[in-house]
């Protein structure tokens, strides 16, 4: 089974308004990492000071960094048609959503599912379901948090564990049934980049 994890790291919590300041991805197959993107990204804004406690990215690492218009169809082609799988999904994929619509750019193409919703309903009565308490639960190998690439792996780590304890070992469970428990799949917009129309002005 191949899917990929990601995650972003960001200004702030506003989709389109803050701006992703980190991607990282990573592409499992059958629960070991096969690939990986990673990059930072320049949001052309300041990053607050509050921000940079919790990830230590500063406005210095990002300022030579690539804008997300030039990444989006390199995270598009790294994506593919695969799987995807996010911790609290919803908010990733909506500060995804909010640049594919900007710019009009090619998205991923999997279903998207939130390892959040599953762990709630896989393993019930937790003290919390944050990624770092359930990587912890999982005895997952650690080194940070709070950094894309970081905790996209631990994410897919995650959801291998959570597919292996529903499956008890025997057949992987359908897509149907996943979608079930992580509560709803989410899918990126697919856009056809319309051809702009001249304008009086072109012409002259």
């Amino acid at each position: 089974m191949k899917y990929i994890a990601f995650d972003l790291e960001t200004t702030g919590f506003l989709p389109g308004v803050e701006q992703i300041t980190e991607i990282g991805a990573v592409k499992f197959e059958n629960g070991k990492a096969i690939a990986r993107f990673a990059t930072l990204v320049n949001p052309q804004k300041p990053i607050p000071a509050e921000v940079v406690k919790v990830t230590g990215i500063t406005d210095e690492m990002v300022k030579d960094a690539p804008l997300i218009e030039s990444l989006l169809p390199q995270f598009a082609e790294f994506c593919g048609e695969d799987l995807i799988v996010a911790h609290n999904a919803a908010f990733d994929v909506q500060f995804l959503t909010a640049d594919i619509k900007k710019y009009e750019s090619p998205a991923p193409k999997g279903l998207v599912l939130d390892t959040l919703g599953i762990a709630k309903k896989v393993i019930p009565g937790m003290a919390n379901y944050k990624l770092g308490t359930l990587v912890q639960h999982f005895d997952i190998q650690t080194t940070d948090f709070h950094r894309a690439e970081e905790d996209a792996g631990y994410c897919g780590q995650l959801f291998w564990k959570l597919i292996q304890k529903i499956s008890d070992g025997e057949k992987l469970p359908a897509i149907e049934n996943l979608i079930s428990l992580s509560g709803k799949s989410l899918e990126f917009p697919q856009i056809e980049r319309q051809p702009k129309q001249l304008g009086l002005m072109d012409l002259l």
